[in-house]
């Protein structure tokens, strides 16, 4: 690997922070200026907080770790002086502090490390000199809660150093680099062969959202057909977790497919570009799936709508049955009501006994009364018979 040089400190104007010399000087290294601006800081032990970000830094050389140092500014010293080595820092939610010396010592790009400090970053590939900067959509299945869990990577690759910023749980690089430091020969190739493992290891952690996602998907199906009221919520959720799986997945196959197009002019191992386009063919898959995955959740909401609908019509058709029924019933009991109320009304009529009523003392009244009730009842019992009220 070729020695490394000095580079210069990247520009202040965006956040603020001021240059103090030389980008290997004790303030590169994340120790804070004192109080005057012309002075140089006396180098001082790190602080807590850099302990507590720092998951782990290491030293390698031709594959091998040589040192493990305690915090950034031992790592900073120790890499100054190898002249073939690789630094591999990996950082979780780092202090902003942390990053600006970062950015300080390995001249990286004010952009990236705004990008880094704000995280919530879609996935993309920069190119920044000779920095790479890669920023990665981890995930991972929670069994407990049947949900899909994502994390933020962001990764430097520089000529001699992998700089790693996790925002989440996931992916878990300590075994990233507990791989690589079992495969000497991989880790010799420097820090391609670092990012390749860690874009391999996001990628395989796709694989176990994918089988859940399609177990939860085979459960969803049988729910829709077994009418769970619940169901409409639970493919929702389900479909928002697929849209940010696909916002995942989907940048992945051009980011590695721009990769894949710079191996000649950036002289990548041959067995190396091996490896990659193992990984781009791996991404292709899985965003396949999840295209997949997303229309199926679309054809199953349209199917459940259906199938709500469908009840939904099923009950107002009983319903409106049911009122019908109801209905036939109120015509045979009004129909009933009104021949029972005519000799009701004939019989009320002719009981009043007053002296001066007509036909009253006619020997023929109580059988016309008789009659006429008769016929006022089998009158009104036809004319409803006609009407099917009866």
């Amino acid at each position: 690997m070729a020695e490394r040089r000095a580079r210069p400190v990247p520009s202040a104007k965006r956040h603020g922070w001021r240059r103090t010399g030389p980008a290997r000087t004790a303030s590169a290294a994340g120790n804070g200026d004192s109080g005057n601006p012309g002075a140089t800081p006396e180098p001082s032990s790190p602080a807590p907080a850099d302990a507590a970000s720092v998951v782990q830094a290491a030293l390698y050389r031709d594959g091998v770790r040589v040192a493990t140092p305690s915090s950034l500014a031992d790592t900073f010293r120790e890499l100054r002086e190898q002249h073939d080595g690789m630094a591999w820092i990996g950082l979780a939610r780092p202090t902003e502090s942390e990053l600006l010396s970062l950015a300080a010592e390995f001249d990286l790009h004010e952009l990236a490390v705004e990008d880094a400090l704000e995280a919530h970053q879609r996935p993309k590939l920069e190119r920044y000199g000779e920095t790479l900067f890669v920023v990665l959509r981890a995930a991972r299945y929670l069994d407990a809660s049947e949900e899909v869990d994502f994390g933020e990577l962001h990764v430097f690759v520089g000529p001699d150093f992998v700089i790693t910023v996790r925002h989440g749980a996931a992916p878990d690089l300590t075994a990233v680099r507990r791989r690589l430091e079992e495969s000497p020969e991989l880790l010799k190739l420097g820090p391609e062969a670092v990012l390749y493992a860690i874009l391999d290891a996001v990628v395989d952690g796709y694989a176990p959202v994918v089988a859940g996602v399609q177990n939860d998907i085979d459960e969803i199906e049988t729910e829709v057909f077994g009418g769970d009221p619940e169901v409409s919520r639970r493919i929702y959720e389900l479909s928002r977790e697929m849209v940010e799986f696909q916002r995942a997945t989907r940048p992945l196959v051009a980011m590695l497919h721009s990769l894949m197009a710079g191996f000649a002019k950036y002289r990548t191992d041959e067995e190396l570009q091996r490896y990659l386009r193992d990984v781009a063919d791996h991404v292709t898959h899985t965003s396949e799936r999840v295209d997949g995955f997303r229309q199926a959740l679309t054809d199953i909401l349209t199917v459940n709508s259906t199938l709500v609908t469908q009840q939904q019509n099923a009950e107002m058709r009983a319903l409106a049955e049911a009122g019908f029924e109801q209905n036939e019933e109120i015509k045979k009991i009004s129909s009933w009501a009104a021949i029972l109320f005519a000799p009701t009304l004939v019989g009320t009529i002719y009981g009043m006994n007053f002296d001066e009523m007509p036909e009253l003392h006619w020997a023929f009244g109580y059988p016309f009364a008789i009659g006429l009730m008769a016929v006022v009842c089998v009158s009104l019992y036809f004319i409803f018979k006609r009407r099917d009220w009866l």
